[in-house]
């Protein structure tokens, strides 16, 4: 298997995606005092649909617990298996989060619309991630009414 076909750009392959996808850590999260811009609203969606959300915020040091999960600093501080990190960070904040990333060895990592950084989405594809670029979690999990995995 070659590495490009980890990178998703077909909706069939969206699809499988969500459908094989439980767990979700969000790095980028912002706090529910922030309900208004994407990087909560998008995660709380996800949660109401139904999937686990792992909080991994940037910033806000003095939060604990955001959606009612406690929060963690680094991914690869995140006990047990993530099926999909969604990332709400600029382009050009991405490679400071690529050894985190690796090092979690999460499925899959979802930038969200707005987001693309190809050489990034290389560097997960080839150590085996399945990568989507520029596209929004909750938009594309509500237009197929995706559920969590068993």
């Amino acid at each position: 298997m070659s590495w490009q076909q980890n990178l998703i750009t077909t909706a069939d392959g969206i699809t499988a995606l969500l459908a094989a996808t439980r767990r979700i850590a969000v790095l980028g999260i912002k706090p529910e005092s922030h309900d208004d811009q994407p990087a909560y609203f998008v995660a709380a969606a996800m949660a109401l649909a139904g999937y686990e959300i792992v909080p991994v915020p940037v910033y806000f040091p003095e939060v604990t617990t955001i959606l009612g999960q406690p929060v963690f600093r680094k991914l690869v501080d995140v006990p047990g298996t993530l099926d999909l990190v969604d990332v709400f960070r600029l382009p050009s904040a991405l490679p400071a989060h690529l050894d985190d990333i690796l090092a979690a060895e999460p499925r899959a990592v979802w930038l969200q619309s707005g987001i693309r950084h190809d050489a990034f989405a290389e560097a997960l594809a080839r150590a085996g991630i399945a990568v989507v670029q520029d596209r929004c979690l909750m938009v594309e999990q509500q237009r197929r009414g995706a559920k969590p995995a068993p």
